[in-house]
């Protein structure tokens, strides 16, 4: 099965200028997505209402994957992210994941937990802000 990874996924959500957010969406999540981040669900709508706030906030970044495994349907990965903001501070999160794709490929479920390695305590919440 050819399936979304979590890096490519953030990059055209994020770090993709000019990509529209709901064609991005549509590449790597089912309809019937949802996630949970450091304990609060989010459906597909308010998962990309907070991907759209997020594209208000970020400048640029990277997605560094450290650890990926894939087995059947399930999907599981360590990765640090880090994003330039528009005001010129740096945040580094390093995300624990594990996830659930759809037939097509597209992730249908995350769940995932976040560690702040760099940024203002304000930016504790980013993997949640809307």
């Amino acid at each position: 099965m050819n399936h979304t990874d979590v890096r490519t996924a953030l990059t055209d959500l994020l770090l993709t200028p000019g990509l529209d957010l709901d064609e991005a969406a549509d590449r790597h999540f089912a309809p019937d997505y949802r996630q949970r981040t450091d304990g609060s669900w989010d459906d597909r709508t308010e998962f990309l209402a907070h991907i759209a706030h997020l594209r208000t906030v970020v400048a640029g970044g990277s997605v560094e994957v450290h650890d990926e495994l894939v087995c059947g349907d399930r999907y599981a990965d360590r990765h640090t992210m880090e994003v330039i903001k528009t005001d010129g501070s740096t945040v580094r999160m390093e995300v624990y994941l594990f996830g659930e794709f759809a037939p097509d490929g597209r992730f249908r479920r995350i769940e995932e937990t976040t560690l702040m390695l760099e940024g203002a305590d304000a930016d504790r919440n980013l993997g949640s802000a809307r």
